[in-house]
């Protein structure tokens, strides 16, 4: 097996590399056109993957946690990110923009039920396209829960996972203005969508940085910076987001409206040491729908890539081909 400083590596619990069979850009309306794949067997069990951020992309190795043979397996790139267009454009992008997308995407490929797979925001779309389609829904697949709370944008952005990572939230909050810093997502949305693209990009990594040096439980300090393209679009798509709640009708309304869910399975796949969306949130939602199950997962944190992690998705992936 790969192994990675003394450690399993994560690539060891995959499915081989695969291309995809399919690749479209499909327009949606509202002036933005969405990437779109398809990998694995064309009439296997559809599974629809939806990445993070918002705006993270989907990547070639989010293909490898489904057996090829059985699944047919469903990529996008949501609004405004990777290989969509308008790159890292907020217009008539909302939470209820993507759902629909998720729609249109099932309509075009004739599918009339599919598993949902999602991680971190994918975890929180998953639940929102869930509780409003719910007859479409197989089985939720979940990973690092985010239930797009204000609890939870407090932890990560007003200084609570800052108590564990004093350095790197130094480095986060040093190149904003003390008097702006009491509202760090209002202070960097007024530079991420400033008209000085310099300004832009270098929020924009500084943003991405805060985030992707607390993904991994084996981080110990901040790693190299994100290319410049990338880093504006996961950065505005996420402040975008964040500034507006996810653009849900109130507070806890994942949690509120759960009942929705009745009837359709899930499984919730949590890093103990998950910094960016700490298991609290998966563990209330487990409480809250009970055909849930949850994996606590020991030594592990936030990232798809981490080891646990992923065995324990190829393991619920595994065992749901035989549902």
């Amino acid at each position: 097996m790969d192994k990675v400083a003394g450690q399993i590596s994560a690539a060891s619990f995959l499915y081989p590399r695969i291309d995809p069979f399919d690749q479209r850009m499909m327009n949606v309306g509202d002036g933005h056109s969405i990437y779109v794949e398809q990998c694995g067997n064309p009439e296997g069990i559809p599974v629809i993957v939806l990445h993070g951020g918002p705006g993270g992309g989907c990547s070639p190795a989010m293909r490898r946690y489904f057996d090829p043979t059985v699944y047919r397996i469903i990529l996008f790139d949501q609004r405004g990110c990777g290989r969509s267009r308008p790159h890292a454009s907020v217009e008539n992008n909302t939470t209820w923009d993507l759902v629909a997308d998720i729609e249109r995407i099932r309509e075009a490929l004739g599918i009339k039920r599919w598993i949902v797979f999602g991680g971190s925001w994918g975890a929180t779309l998953a639940l929102v396209y869930g509780e409003t389609h719910p007859e479409r829904s197989v089985h939720l697949v979940l990973r690092g829960v985010f239930l797009m709370t204000r609890a939870e944008l407090d932890w990560f952005y007003g200084g609570g996972a800052g108590q564990f990572w004093p350095d790197v939230w130094r480095k986060f909050v040093d190149p904003v203005p003390p008097e702006e810093r009491g509202d760090l997502i209002a202070a960097y949305r007024k530079r991420l969508f400033g008209d000085d693209m310099l300004e832009q990009t270098r929020f924009a990594r500084a943003w991405a940085s805060w985030e992707n040096t607390l993904a991994s439980i084996d981080n110990d300090g901040p790693g190299g910076e994100s290319p410049a393209e990338y880093a504006r679009a996961f950065a505005r798509l996420e402040n975008h987001y964040f500034s507006n709640l996810g653009f849900l009708d109130r507070d806890g309304q994942i949690l509120a409206d759960i009942h929705r869910l009745d009837g359709v399975p899930g499984t919730i796949v949590q890093g103990r040491y998950d910094m960016i969306c700490p298991p609290a949130s998966a563990y209330r939602l487990h409480k809250a729908w009970p055909g849930s199950r949850l994996h606590m997962i020991p030594r592990a944190g936030h990232a798809l890539s981490e080891p646990g992690i992923s065995k324990a998705l190829v393991a619920t992936m595994d065992a749901l081909r035989r549902v």
